[in-house]
């Protein structure tokens, strides 16, 4: 770098919220550079054409010998990771399936990690607990018998019971520790299980399927962990095959799938599997989760053969739902216009997923 190209491009110390432009001049020090001057050391704050302290990491190792990377291995989003700084732990203990991890957060209020892996944070879990759970609540009319799958923190539970046309809830939940710890620690989405239409039962949600009675429930909606390890049945085509037996006919599902930046293989997959599980209709839908990896989540929704489903256009619009909006707590993400954007899907997504060329995905 010639002498002097990289000029101007810290932050200038400052007391009264200006800085020099270098020709003698004041300017207003944009909000973001007071933020960093305010939470690091002067000499590390910096923007713009630099890089504020902490959005890059390099790699760790484990030991000099091995020259393993410690960090962004994990097969799921391999080479990338996410920081949220740690201010307190508040639970962390092993149960029969996984690591269970609760701490105070700088930022995100409390979080809860799966075997290291963020499930949910106080700040942002409504943007996946009511999408998950409105997106086919809304789209058919007046469900009144609801499945979930997985759920354990009970913020889908809260959202079901927004609808006051459902009669019955049924959740299954294979860690009994998921729940315990969220009834402690996230009461605002543990609130769900208080409503007595609903029904816990604590195990296999592959077995509980199996032995569902035929065209029970007028929604499914699997809130799973990512399909790895245990999880691996619940995005195989006999998984999917319960689900649409256990549907009524025009019954819908709204499953997890994963991120469009990271996962086109599996949306690719999820869908193929599903359009051969459900004969009314199969969309992909998405929704933006800050702590989530890429900071996006997709939904695949379908429908059995009946009548006709329209995902797309809310038939059970949530604003017309009395006390809808309020209910438990007022709706921090989800409305109408937010239900119908979620299925528009950028180009790449389009090229790289080819059963999205599908009019009828689109």
């Amino acid at each position: 770098m010639k002498d002097g190209a990289g000029r101007g491009l810290e932050c200038q110390k400052t007391m009264d919220g200006k800085a020099s432009n270098g020709n003698g001049l004041e300017k207003d020090i944009p909000p973001c550079c007071l933020k960093a001057k305010a939470s690091v050391p002067e000499s590390e704050a910096k923007c713009h054409s630099t890089v504020l302290s902490g959005w890059f990491s390099a790699s760790q190792t484990c030991s000099e010998k091995s020259g393993k990377a410690k960090y962004f291995n994990n097969p799921m989003w391999p080479g990338e990771a996410h920081s949220i700084k740690v201010e307190n732990i508040l639970y962390k203990e092993n149960s029969k399936y996984q690591e269970v991890l609760v701490f105070e957060s700088a930022s995100y209020g409390k979080v809860l990690v799966l075997d290291g892996i963020v499930q949910l944070t106080e700040k942002d879990e409504c943007a996946y607990q009511e999408m998950i759970a409105h997106l086919p609540l809304c789209s058919v009319q007046a469900p009144k018998t609801v499945l979930v799958v997985g759920g354990g923190d009970g913020g889908v539970l809260r959202e079901i019971s927004r609808h006051g046309s459902v009669e019955h809830i049924d959740i299954c939940e294979i860690d009994e520790m998921v729940i315990d710890v969220s009834k402690k620690f996230f009461p605002d989405l543990a609130v769900g299980f208080e409503d007595s239409r609903v029904h816990l039962h604590v195990g296999d949600a592959v077995e509980f399927l199996k032995c569902a009675p035929e065209g029970k429930y007028d929604a499914v909606i699997v809130d799973s962990s990512d399909p790895v390890g245990p999880a691996q049945e619940l995005v195989e085509k006999p998984f999917f095959d319960s689900i649409a037996r256990a549907l009524r006919p025009g019954g819908v599902l709204c499953n997890m799938a994963e991120s469009m930046w990271l996962h086109t293989h599996l949306i690719q997959d999820m869908i193929s599997i599903c359009k051969r599980s459900f004969k009314g209709s199969v969309h992909y839908a998405w929704t933006s989760v800050p702590t989530y990896p890429s900071g996006v989540i997709g939904f695949v929704l379908c429908a059995t053969e009946g009548p006709p489903v329209d995902f797309l256009n809310p038939v059970n619009p949530i604003e017309k739902l009395e006390g809808a909006n309020e209910h438990k707590r007022e709706l921090r993400f989800y409305n109408s216009e937010m239900h119908k954007a979620a299925f528009a899907l950028p180009a790449f997504l389009k090229r790289e997923v080819s059963l999205l060329r599908d009019p009828s995905l689109q």
